[in-house]
């Protein structure tokens, strides 16, 4: 299949992976490690070392991060993640995402929602970040939809059942983290954000990007 890329709008909604970028609430341990394991002064090749939780940045979580016997990334299906998406706007929100807030919008089962909040415009992503609530995942979950993400570097913040995790996951809804949207307007796009494939693991990292037409 032949495919004019010229014809196409390519949007990079991912965070880069940098020792001074936000971490999840601005534990130290969380922030990536960029090592030099080799470079021309000693070798004849330049090699580096990345040391990071898989939770950094851009990526996406799997049901084993939150239920015991959830599955792992090897069991990720790739159509779940390069797929057709729809963003929404909810820079309205000061706090968190309520089932009252996604009301105002309609969805379709099988829809993947990507969450625009002010997140992408303030500087709160290791503080105060707007977060998904149980009632606004448990509202998503019912709706039967295959994916959700979010600007910020969690679906949910201070919940101590991590009930919007789970509610997610227990609906097999994928859940995506750590997504830059300040530049992209509402409306449909195509989605990739593959996961590096790590067998076993409950998270990894995405590059995400949205195409346009």
């Amino acid at each position: 299949m032949n495919i004019n890329t010229d014809a196409l709008t390519i949007l990079d909604i991912s965070m880069p992976i940098t020792r001074l970028m936000p971490v999840y609430k601005g534990k130290e341990h969380k922030r990536p490690k960029l090592s030099i394991d080799s470079d021309f002064s000693s070798s004849s090749a330049y090699e580096t070392r990345l040391e990071m939780n898989l939770h950094t940045g851009t990526h996406l979580d799997t049901p084993l991060h939150m239920i015991p016997d959830g599955y792992t990334l090897e069991k990720l299906e790739l159509s779940k993640v390069v797929t057709a998406c729809r963003v929404i706007d909810l820079t309205f929100v000061r706090d968190k995402i309520t089932d009252v807030d996604l009301q105002k919008f309609t969805f379709k089962e099988g829809d993947f929602i990507l969450l625009k909040t002010r997140n992408s415009f303030e500087d709160i992503l290791e503080t105060d970040f707007v977060y998904l609530d149980k009632s606004g995942a448990k509202f998503l979950a019912e709706k039967r939809i295959k994916g959700v993400g979010i600007d910020a570097l969690g679906i949910e913040r201070d919940q101590p059942g991590h009930e919007s995790h789970i509610s997610l996951f227990e609906s097999d809804v994928v859940i995506l983290e750590g997504l830059r949207l300040k530049d992209i307007e509402e409306g449909e796009y195509l989605l990739s954000a593959a996961p590096v494939l790590i067998p076993g693991a409950e998270a990894a990292p995405a590059r995400a990007y949205l195409i346009k037409p």
